[in-house]
């Protein structure tokens, strides 16, 4: 992006037998790496000598390489600006009194983009994709929040987090992560295990236009009563569902599920539904692996609508650092170890990035507009 940095704010094993699981780690690892850089932990709650934040960026910058790609984030590195507007319904307001829920339009600065550091890398239908939106509220205030695709996030706390992110690096070898290290980490961590099972089963669609968008950590809404309520919300999109094709586009059309999503904006604008889900007694808030059982009240709360996808070389939301804590009145954080995490993780990579030249983007300006 062109524009002046924004200032960064302050937020069982797998059931196979055992010979079956060193040959499926390949796989499982995959996933891991598809999802390693969502979200990170930092925060100073450890010793000042084991999880920091420039330790878990470096970190990442040894899973994605040395020197990383000037001017990107460490991960969700390869993305695109996309811009529009929200319509809330109104109905929101009966569980938060966020202004971004009374009846009425606020424009929305998004992102669209794939898991993973490497900012020129070839899409591929199987990868995590996200969505990350900055609300601006007419009262100043903003609310920033960053979704993905898939059901369940693989870690629940810190110290998973970082054993997860030594397990993913590559073995100089191989250039792929070590089995051995995989499948040590999958034996301390089963939650992990559990989750990336439902990541790998997830049903994927075709592309961003018609997939859905969770956020994978529990809030809390804050009515005007002060009753408050934990919720997790998804973006749930209104195009037609269509799964994924069993192989990929030509190899030499690396940006094709970009190239489709800026073909489909340019006919049409694109909308989600902004569904609210209801926490009940005893549903786990702390553990973004674990998913919230049985039926859940929902609430639809307005309609999001992405009228413009444009290249982050000319637009401003590769210089926006979407800290999950950047929260308006009426929103506010659960108990989730993972949310202060992202945030001051989030705050180190913006750090680094926002001293580097900014290398051209993947999407250029001119494959965006054609």
């Amino acid at each position: 992006m062109p524009s002046e940095p924004t200032e960064p704010t302050k937020s069982r094993p797998l059931p196979l037998a055992a010979g079956r699981r060193l040959a499926r780690l390949g796989a499982v690892g995959g996933v891991i790496v598809g999802v390693v850089g969502s979200f990170a932990y930092a925060g100073g709650w450890l010793t000042p000598h084991q999880l920091t934040p420039a330790r878990f960026i470096d970190a990442f910058e040894r899973v994605n390489g040395i020197p990383p790609p000037a001017g990107f984030r460490r991960n969700h590195a390869k993305g695109v600006c996309a811009t529009g507007h929200f319509d809330s319904n109104g109905k929101g307001v009966a569980i938060s009194r966020a202004a971004v829920f009374v009846a009425g339009r606020v424009p929305v600065v998004g992102r669209v983009a794939l898991a993973g550091g490497l900012p020129l890398a070839a899409d591929t239908e199987e990868n995590v994709r996200s969505l990350a939106l900055q609300f601006l509220l007419a009262d100043g205030e903003e609310w920033r929040t960053g979704m993905n695709d898939i059901p369940v996030f693989p870690v629940n706390g810190p110290e998973a987090f970082f054993d997860q992110l030594v397990a993913s690096q590559p073995d100089p070898r191989t250039g792929k992560p070590d089995p051995a290290k995989m499948a040590a980490f999958l034996t301390k961590h089963p939650e992990s295990a559990r989750a990336v099972d439902l990541i790998r089963h997830r049903a994927v669609s075709s592309g961003f236009a018609n997939d859905t968008y969770n956020g994978l950590n529990a809030f809390r809404f804050v009515n005007a009563a002060g009753v408050s309520v934990p919720v997790r919300w998804s973006m749930e999109s209104m195009q037609a569902f269509e799964a994924a094709e069993a192989t990929e586009p030509a190899p030499e059309n690396k940006n094709f599920l970009f190239d489709a999503l800026i073909a489909t904006v340019h006919r049409g604008p694109l909308e989600w539904k902004l569904v609210a889900t209801l926490g009940q007694p005893g549903d786990p808030t702390n553990d973004a692996t674990m998913a919230w059982q049985g039926s859940r009240e929902k609430v639809e709360m307005g309609t999001l609508t992405i009228d413009r996808i444009e290249s982050e070389d000319e637009a401003p939301c590769r210089d926006i650092n979407y800290d999950p804590l950047v929260l308006p009145a009426g929103i506010e954080p659960s108990d989730d170890p993972l949310l202060s995490a992202r945030s001051a993780t989030y705050s180190e990579s913006f750090r680094r990035r926002a001293r580097e030249t900014k290398a051209p983007s993947a999407v250029t300006p001119a494959e965006a507009r054609r």
